[in-house]
């Protein structure tokens, strides 16, 4: 990520790549450039005639800028249609932000989030700010319900999954073969009901199912720092879905992507005769849910 925005400095001014760590001072040449980049960003595609006149700048100062943005990735150029009374001649030039520059200026808002959450934490404590993240999600959860409910039993991690990409997480889902019964328990392994081996293997049966997996995450800044949103998160996952989950990797943590294990409904049913919810054991990292609860 090249361009990083701050809300420590005033609206329209960013920091990043080619402007170091300071803040950027408006009317300075990075100023100016993270000006011009955010105007392109809340008004949209625009002209470099249209910039100027906005800025009160000289079009050869607006173009030397938005070439720097260009080369950074920041904006990207379009073709204007140009209406049948103008009559023929090279359309006009527009400039219009890219992902990676939307992408950059949300840090501007994971620096808002992250002071407001310290400052709740240190005024109301811990609890306060897990209020906050299961009020948060509880929004989401009242979303998605309707989408997952109305897939069939065997679709549903993947509804979740198409639910969360359309909020920006770039989910997917899919399955995890099932371990034979050869692996630990019953009659096709020798070892009987209660002893040790045969526990084992009943956690490996377990490990069959569905990953949900989501491969960005537009709060992993804030929540590096306050866990309690994936925590809040991961058990809104395990009352939509149904079944215990759980949690295997997180960006948050420095995981490539979060990963989550969605356990097979039918397992549950299977490893306890009964429709009854199932307690899991938990592992050894001790990331892992009783109940659908992240612990």
């Amino acid at each position: 990520m090249k361009y990083v925005g701050s809300t420590a400095t005033p609206a329209g001014t960013a920091r990043g790549a080619g402007f170091g760590a300071a803040p950027a001072q408006p009317g300075s040449e990075r100023g100016t450039r993270a000006q011009i980049a955010r105007l392109i960003l809340e008004n949209g595609p625009v002209t470099a005639a249209g910039l100027s006149t906005r800025l009160n700048l000289t079009p050869a100062a607006v173009r030397r800028h938005l070439d720097n943005l260009l080369a950074d990735g920041m904006i990207e150029t379009r073709s204007a249609r140009r209406p049948a009374s103008r009559g023929r001649g090279r359309p006009a030039k527009l400039f219009a932000i890219t992902d990676v520059g939307r992408s950059a200026f949300e840090h501007a808002y994971d620096d808002l989030a992250t002071g407001a959450l310290r400052f709740l934490a240190e005024v109301a404590g811990p609890a306060a700010v897990a209020e906050f993240a299961y009020r948060q999600v509880a929004d989401l959860e009242n979303r998605y319900r309707p989408v997952v409910e109305a897939a069939a039993p065997g679709e549903r991690v993947s509804a979740l999954a198409e639910a969360l990409s359309a909020d920006g997480y770039a989910a997917s889902a899919s399955r995890v073969p099932a371990t034979t019964q050869s692996a630990g328990n019953g009659p096709a392994s020798g070892n009987p009901p209660g002893t040790r081996a045969a526990v084992n293997g009943a956690h490996a049966a377990a490990a069959s199912g569905e990953q949900l997996c989501q491969h960005h995450c537009p709060v992993a800044h804030v929540a590096a720092e306050f866990p309690q949103l994936c925590e809040a998160e991961t058990e809104a996952f395990a009352r939509l879905l149904g079944t215990p989950v759980q949690r295997l990797a997180t960006i948050a943590h420095g995981d490539g992507i979060c990963t989550t294990h969605v356990t097979a409904p039918a397992l549950l049913h299977n490893a306890h005769g009964s429709d009854g919810p199932a307690r899991m054991t938990p592992q050894p990292d001790n990331r892992t849910t009783t109940g659908g609860i992240s612990v």
